[in-house]
Order: structure tokens, then sequence, then C-alpha cells
């Protein structure tokens, strides 16, 4: 079994891997082909991606019974005692996708609680 991801990619390379593989959603591609198949569209893949992101999923004789391989994309495999995972970097710049703490309201007694509370209106 073979999946191919694509994001940010030209529509024609879409088009190619539909000669081979069944696109189950915008930009996924699932397929059985051969392995030399498979290394030919994944170099397809990576010489017409341009600025685009791909991921290659493919069986593999190894304990996770999978591999994958990645271009122009943030998050790199990486082997951790055997098994292979994906590295995400840490964010470490201001403009990141992390959530922002919310301010912490004004201390003290609004005009409008001033008011109600000593009977002014």
């Amino acid at each position: 079994m073979t999946v191919i991801i694509l994001a940010n990619c030209p529509a024609g390379l879409r088009g190619f891997l539909t000669r081979w593989l069944l696109e189950i959603s915008p930009g996924v591609f699932l397929g059985s082909p051969s392995a030399r198949i498979r290394d030919i569209l994944w170099a397809e893949v990576r010489q017409y991606a341009a600025q685009g992101r791909a991921l290659l999923v493919h069986q593999a004789d190894n304990e996770q019974g999978f591999t994958f391989q990645t271009h122009n994309h943030a998050w790199h495999p990486t082997d951790h005692e055997g098994l292979t995972l994906l590295h995400r970097p840490a964010p470490n710049t201001p403009h990141s996708h992390t959530p922002r703490q919310p301010t912490p309201p004004p201390q003290g007694w609004s005009k409008a609680a001033k008011r109600r509370r000593f009977g002014q209106r």
C-alpha cells in the first residue's frame, strides 16, 4: 500500500498521479504500485512539486510495517531507537501558530458596578 499526500502542488502533478493511484480526497493518493513504480512516482513528485509539500508513506519490512519520506515539509523523519518518527520543529518565531495568552481583566470596580453598588444612576 502506498499513500502520497500533496499540498500546494500544481494540478498537473495531481493529474499525473491519477494514472497510477486513486485520489480518495483532494491531494491524497492511494494505491499499490510496485516498488519500482513507486520510486519513479516519488521522483516525479519531487521534481514537479515546486514550492508545494509532499509526503510519501509506503509498506516496509521493519518493526513499524511502513516508512515515509517528505519533500519541502517542516516535519522531518527521524530515527529513534529503530522507530521512524516525525520531528516537529519547536516554534521559535513570534508569528507561530501558538495560542496567545488572554490578558487578565482589569482590577477594581467598573464605573457601572460602582453606580449600581452605591445607588447613583
